[in-house]
């Protein structure tokens, strides 16, 4: 009976393989979390600014 010697695998860890690069949702969240209220007053500017034009229109097509 002889014995085979198997060559060992690499961990899936391993630095030779590439991470996967982060999803855009997630570096978006990040930019936000970084640029903390700039990114808050920008919401609401276009929040305001699409209630606006929806008040807009209702009140021209009436």
């Amino acid at each position: 009976m002889t014995q085979e010697t198997q060559t060992p695998q690499t961990p899936p860890d391993s630095p030779s393989q590439p991470e996967p690069q982060p999803s855009y949702v997630k570096l978006a969240m990040r930019n936000m979390v970084r640029k903390g209220g700039k990114s808050l007053q920008h919401f609401a500017l276009s929040t305001i600014g699409i209630l606006a034009v929806l008040i807009a229109l209702a009140y021209l097509t009436r």
